[in-house]
């Protein structure tokens, strides 16, 4: 037997069981339900678990989600991150705040509705690539607490890992890679993130980068990204599943952490 990881927003069901040998899929009964606007619909299991995709990539999928102020650093770190996972030899999706809005997002501005539905979307898109076992990169502002919380609730325990660029704003506004801060003080742009418009620190984020040292010079951005690599290590993120697939249930947060 196989053990399938997903999460259990719809009805806390954790773990569906795949029979090897018979029909390659599950499907949860055979009534249909509502979610959101969307009626008769049904959840469709695939034919390979998680755990199996996750066993053959050598990890466990999971949402690295950078938070922070425009210019902290989030898109460098995030970069730096995923090319020295790549070189050894894991599988990594990164998505960009500033990318997705020329695609997937292009519809949507700035207004606290907007960023909820940019911030609710990218959590959709992330909970899919965990599920197909990928080390997934998440680089937005992400400004409200309820917005993050949504995301993490979305996925498993251990799935959601927070990281917060803690970059002071005088740091932000010296590096204002865009020119926003600039427009914003004066008076150019409405609504920008820590200047007019407010940004809600994680409470307790997995990680935690403090853009400079103990000496005030500041962090570069491998010496950060280096950090992350070290907790997903040590937390058992760059290893194959513990059971493998074919052997039994795949792992909890707790044999994560």
């Amino acid at each position: 037997m196989l053990a399938l990881r997903r999460s259990g927003s719809l009805n806390n069901i954790r773990h569906f069981p795949v029979v090897l040998g018979q029909v390659g899929w599950w499907q949860r009964g055979s009534g249909t339900y509502t979610v959101g606007d969307a009626t008769n619909i049904q959840w469709f299991e695939g034919a390979v678990p998680r755990v199996e995709k996750e066993a053959r990539l050598g990890q466990h999928g999971c949402v690295l989600w950078f938070t922070g102020l425009s210019g902290s650093g989030k898109s460098t770190v995030a970069a730096t991150l995923e090319h020295a996972l790549a070189k050894a030899g894991h599988a990594t999706a990164l998505l960009d705040g500033d990318n997705v809005r020329h695609g997937l997002n292009s519809n949507l501005g700035f207004s606290a509705e907007d960023r909820a539905e940019n911030i609710r979307r990218i959590g959709e898109v992330a909970r899919l690539f965990v599920q197909a076992g990928l080390i997934t990169i998440v680089a937005f502002i992400s400004p409200y607490r309820a917005d993050r919380q949504r995301v993490r609730d979305r996925l498993l325990p251990g799935d959601f890992l927070e990281v917060f660029m803690r970059t002071p704003l005088d740091v932000c506004e010296s590096r204002d890679p865009k020119g926003l801060y600039k427009k914003a003080r004066a008076g150019q742009l409405k609504g920008f993130t820590g200047i007019d418009d407010p940004y809600e620190e994680p409470q307790a984020p997995e990680l935690m980068l403090d853009a400079r040292n103990a000496d005030g010079t500041l962090q570069s951005a491998p010496t950060q990204a280096a950090t992350i690599l070290r907790y997903l290590r040590s937390h058992g993120y760059l290893q194959p599943p513990v059971s493998g697939f074919g052997s039994g249930s795949s792992p909890t947060c707790r044999e994560l952490t």
